[in-house]
């Protein structure tokens, strides 16, 4: 399921956007802190972003720029600001797309749809548009599923990025800098916590698959997935 991040101040809106997301099965969240929105991002890690530009603290191109520190996923702009400059300023802070209010609730979802098939799906790059199997265990990167025997669960955009690094290099150590350095663009941007709280994700999705101790911490050095699970 497809999470959808609706970062608005007007509670009527959020409330008419979810409620029609959720008719075509997203899953979807709204801000309830706007000083902590990237904090309520990495917590959530959305396949896909709603953002407006007026917004308490700060607007929203600076939490576009944000999020674009950390994550390739589509923002799309929903704004009652009309300008030519403001489109602009929202896609060169890294908007993929721009809506102005009032808008017609199906053609919000028409572009949500066309920005997930071009990130994740029908239209994903071809750079992402691979799997990799490690002892009967298939990550697909552009679906972001992980499949065990004919069972196959469902992974966040980070976690897909996190095991295929760990599945590529299964047996050896991968250096809590190297996943970093593939998961995020800017490492001084990232809280050194936020790396603990996906790797406990990761293995909680194991865990559903019954891999259990696949998983290991090399104390000061990184992590190291192990194909325990291949004899069962």
């Amino acid at each position: 399921m497809f999470k959808i991040f609706i970062i608005e101040d007007d509670k009527q809106l959020v409330s008419l956007l979810k409620e029609h997301l959720h008719k075509f099965g997203y899953d979807t969240k709204s801000v309830d802190d706007f000083a902590a929105v990237r904090t309520q991002f990495e917590q959530y890690d959305p396949h896909l972003v709603l953002l407006d530009v007026n917004l308490p603290k700060f607007d929203g191109y600076y939490w576009c720029r944000q999020i674009r520190s950390i994550s390739t996923c589509p923002i799309l702009f929903i704004s009652a600001r009309e300008g030519k400059m403001d489109q602009v300023m929202a896609l060169e802070n890294g908007a993929d797309d721009y809506i102005t209010k009032p808008f017609d609730y199906e053609i919000v979802t028409a572009k949500i749809n066309s920005q997930l098939r071009r990130a994740y799906g029908t239209y994903a790059s071809s750079q992402n548009g691979r799997t990799t199997t490690v002892a009967g265990l298939t990550l697909d990167v552009e679906r972001m599923s992980l499949t065990l025997g004919g069972q196959e669960i469902e992974l966040s955009h980070t976690e897909a990025k996190i095991l295929d690094e760990l599945m590529k290099r299964a047996e050896r150590v991968v250096s809590r800098d190297r996943l970093l350095e593939k998961i995020w663009d800017d490492q001084a941007f990232v809280d050194d916590n936020t790396l603990n709280v996906y790797i406990t994700r990761v293995r909680k999705k194991l865990a559903s698959l019954e891999i259990t101790e696949a998983l290991q911490t090399i104390r000061g050095q990184g992590y190291r997935l192990l194909p325990n699970w291949e004899d069962r």
